[in-house]
């Protein structure tokens, strides 16, 4: 992993390398397009945070957080907001160079200076998916679902 890596905001001049940004064929079911994130974030933009990353010059990936959601706002008795990562795209051909374990880092730095002490996730359970890869950084299954998904949180302590 180089020491170059930043993320930037998604603008008129890398828009369109951003949706031409393709995961493995084998994890097209598990991960929305980057097109289709853009334009969740398009309608939600006070909760969606949508960023490329960079390794110098080059896009490796998208990561799109969300800040501050309700995950059941009919319930009364779960009524704590929630941030974390909605959405991590890596490049097929950048897959395991440290870009996904950065970009959740970045995350989760994020998550820490608007106040919270939690990250949620949610993944498709299957053979290719990244269920592992959470797991190896320290996110626990909270036995939650949202739709298809298994809802996973890391807790963001002072050196997490």
């Amino acid at each position: 992993m180089s020491s170059s890596l930043r993320l930037q905001k998604v603008t008129p001049d890398n828009v369109e390398a951003a949706c031409q940004l393709k995961v493995r064929p084998d994890q097209d079911g598990l991960v929305k397009p980057v097109a289709w994130s853009l334009a969740q974030a398009y309608a939600a933009p006070d909760i969606a945070w949508p960023r490329l990353i960079f390794d110098g010059e080059q896009l490796v990936g998208f990561v799109m957080a969300f800040f501050d959601v309700r995950f059941y706002p009919d319930d009364p008795n779960d009524d704590r907001l929630r941030s974390g990562l909605w959405r991590l795209n890596i490049a097929a051909d950048q897959q395991g160079r440290g870009y996904g374990r950065f970009a959740v880092e970045a995350v989760c730095e994020e998550i820490r200076r608007r106040g919270q002490t939690r990250a949620t996730v949610s993944w498709v359970p299957g053979e290719h998916g990244p269920e592992q890869f959470y797991f190896k950084l320290g996110f626990r299954l909270t036995g939650e679902t949202s739709g298809d998904q298994v809802v996973g949180e890391l807790a963001l302590g002072d050196n997490a």
